[in-house]
This record gives C-alpha cells, structure tokens and sequence, in this order.
C-alpha cells in the first residue's frame, strides 16, 4: 500500500500536535503541583481530615499556593497533613499561621486553607508543624438537623391537629369561637361587671361626701374635736414612755459619777 505525500504530512500535523498539546497539559499539571518550582514542606495536625486527599490545593489569602502531598496517620487521634508550599510565599507564612479545612465551594473539593500568623512572627522553615483548627463534624450537624426537623414536623402536626378541633368547635376555645350565644353571654357578664364596678365607685364617691358633711356638722363636730385632741394625746404619752428610758439612765449615770466624784474628795 502506497501512502501519498498529503496523508504523510497530516500524519505529521497530527503527531505534532498531539505532543504540543501532551507537552501544554504535563506543564499545566506541573505547575498546578509545583513540579516545576522550588517548594518547601510544613506540616498540619487534625483530628479528622475530613475527606480530604493528596493532590488537595493548599490556599492562603484564596490564592493557590501549594498541594497535600502526603498523608500520615501518626496514631489514633492524629493525622498528619504533609504541604508542599511555593517557595515565593514563605516570607508570608509565619509559625503561628493557623491551618484549617475547608471545602471549594458548597460541594467542592476539600482544601487547605492557611491563615496568617502575626506580622512580628518568625517565618516558618521546611519541616515546621502549623497550628490547626479542627474541622466541624458534619455528620453530627446533619444528625442534629434530622432531629429538630423531626421535633419540627411533631410541633407542626400538633398544631394543625389543635386547629382542625378548634374549627370544629371541641373543646373550650372551639366552643367560644364558633357558638355565638356563648360569646354574647360572656360580652353581658362583662357589660354587667363594669356596671357593678362604676356602681361602687359611685358609692364609694357619696360615703365620702357624707363623711366630709358629717365632720362639718355643728352637732357633732365637738365628737370629732375630741377624737383629735385623744390622738394627739396618745401620740405624746407615747413618745414619753420611748424618752422616758432614756432619760432614767443619763439621771442614773449622773449620779453614779457624783458618787465617784464625793469618794475621790474624801481619798
């Protein structure tokens, strides 16, 4: 079989092309890892990684600047998060940068997010451990959720089951929303309540009408002079029976320093 010139050079377009783009694609992923670039590794512990997976972003400031590298289970509490970070961004990472996990987006891939340190820190070297921050325990979150939407969905069908009654007239609130003699016989005892209360005060305004006309009265206004003048009495007797007492024992000390005085003279 013969092979002609023009298949023969797009045979060679085609192969030329392919390793173009083969070369495009190794460099793009090289340089998403940092294969291409001075890096340095620091170190993470967590708890619980949360999902996340070797090849995950490392972000600071949103920006990308490094990968998980590996991942090592240092015993049963503790895991170890290796990163591999850029060089060009060592002066900004500082040994008190707090290391956390976080998602790209609502759904995305896990990452981790370095926040940074103080600005008087030292800068981190190869081989530092960061500070970390646990992440939330999300199954723990959606189980708290799964219940309040359960106590939810109790409290909504309790309500709805209290409504349905009270639009049928059971019980006492059902009765006195949909019978209406009930409800005017509550509205009279209420009209007939505030009559009896202004009705009484009414009362209460003429006894003391009265009262006043009674102490003005020229035949008994000398009872009421008398009936003063006993409690002004009262009120002096007993301020006397308080001052008495005390007057009883400064008249006791008195004599008592007369008597210290006369022995003193005659000594």
């Amino acid at each position: 079989m013969n092979i002609s010139a023009g298949q023969k050079t797009r045979t060679g377009i085609f192969v030329v092309i392919s390793l173009l783009l083969l070369v495009g694609l190794i460099f793009l992923i090289g340089k998403q890892k940092n294969l291409f670039s001075r890096t340095f590794l620091v170190y993470a512990n967590f708890k619980n990684i949360a999902g996340t997976k070797e090849g995950n972003f490392v972000r600071f400031a949103g920006i990308n600047i490094g990968t998980v590298q590996t991942i090592t289970i240092v015993n049963d509490t503790t895991v170890q998060l290796a990163l591999s970070i850029d060089d060009k961004v060592r002066q900004y990472i500082k040994t008190d940068a707090v290391a956390s996990i976080g998602s790209d987006g609502l759904m995305g891939d896990k990452l981790i997010m370095i926040a940074p340190g103080n600005t008087g820190s030292a800068v981190a070297k190869s081989g530092d451990v960061l500070l970390s921050s646990n992440p939330l325990n999300v199954d723990k979150i959606m189980n708290n959720l799964a219940k309040i939407a359960d106590n939810a969905t109790v409290l909504t069908e309790g309500l709805a089951d209290i409504v349905t009654k009270v639009n049928q007239g059971k019980g006492s609130l059902g009765r006195l929303m949909n019978n209406d003699n009930l409800a005017r016989k509550m509205e009279n005892t209420i009209a007939t309540a505030n009559e009896t209360a202004a009705s009484i005060k009414t009362t209460s305004n003429t006894v003391n009408e009265n009262m006043q006309a009674v102490k003005g009265s020229f035949l008994l206004r000398g009872y009421f002079k008398r009936k003063e003048k006993k409690r002004i009495k009262d009120s002096i007797d007993k301020a006397n029976k308080m001052i008495a007492p005390e007057k009883l024992k400064k008249e006791g000390n008195k004599k008592d320093e007369a008597k210290k005085e006369d022995a003193q003279k005659e000594n």
